[in-house]
């Protein structure tokens, strides 16, 4: 385990990344308006699709449903880079932070690419594959979501980890107040009571999911038009991946830096 000082040192790291998080652009705050334009020039079959898959995220946080990722590629990257034998997610979660950060980069680093591949194929068609790669980023943000989640040593397949991911999906959708709200949640989601008490707070699926889409509604407009749409679809799905998942590293590794202080407390 690291040492208080390097502990300290890596605080430091992701509280000036905290402190980095702005308000929303002028532009993000006008996010509704390309999807009321999509709700009434959109087929109905399409935006049946489009709210299955919504319904199927806020299943998500219930059951998993199809969208759970499993551990085993987690698992066997973070064996190959330790070269230790089978280990499990427990396992994983006490290994060194650094051994954490490398493997959840090489996570960001692909899934990043996938996005920026999906976005340009999803662009060539404008308003129809548009309709289309909402649900499908939405998905896509929850699988490199798991997957960071995991190279930290947490388990998605409990329902509170669930809880914290939505929060994390929540976070990076939020204006300046409500992301330091979400930051001060999130500081104390290490300690048990604190964690059930999230729980409950924590309602609506529908509605975090909806505002998420929505905020990035925005950045979608110029993906609307045919064939031009395939750059700005690549440029964006890449965007909203890569800022994703540094907020999931921060989020995760502050988690795991604040448990090895309250290790330490209870060691002295």
């Amino acid at each position: 385990m690291e040492t208080r000082e390097e502990l300290l040192a890596a605080l430091k790291v992701v509280e000036k990344w905290e402190g980095e998080q702005k308000d929303l652009w002028f532009w993000e705050k006008l996010g509704r308006l390309p999807f009321a334009l999509l709700d009434k020039i959109t087929p109905a079959f399409l935006q049946e699709k489009v709210g299955l898959a919504l319904d199927e995220m806020i299943g998500y946080v219930e059951t998993g449903g199809r969208y759970l990722t499993s551990a085993d590629d987690v698992l066997r990257r973070v064996q190959e880079r330790t070269g230790r034998g089978e280990l499990t997610l427990g396992e994983v979660g006490e290994l060194p932070l650094a051994v954490m950060n490398d493997v959840a980069r090489e996570y960001a680093k692909s899934r990043t690419k996938f996005a920026a591949w999906q976005g340009a194929t999803t662009g060539i068609g404008g308003l129809f594959t548009l309709a289309i790669d909402i649900p499908m980023l939405l998905g896509l943000s929850l699988k490199v979501l798991q997957e960071i989640c995991m190279c930290y040593g947490y388990d998605p397949n409990e329902k509170s980890e669930r809880v914290f991911l939505i929060k994390v999906l929540q976070f990076s959708s939020s204006d300046y107040v409500g992301k330091q709200a979400i930051l001060a949640e999130l500081s104390q989601y290490h300690q048990a009571p604190a964690r059930n008490q999230l729980f409950s707070q924590l309602q609506g699926w529908r509605e975090v999911v909806l505002i998420h889409a929505e905020n990035f509604g925005w950045k979608k407009l110029f993906q609307l038009i045919p064939v031009a749409g395939i750059l700005f679809g690549a440029y964006l799905n890449r965007k909203t991946i890569e800022e994703l998942a540094e907020t999931a590293s921060m989020l995760y590794r502050k988690r795991r830096i604040l448990e090895r202080f309250a290790q330490y407390e209870g060691i002295l």
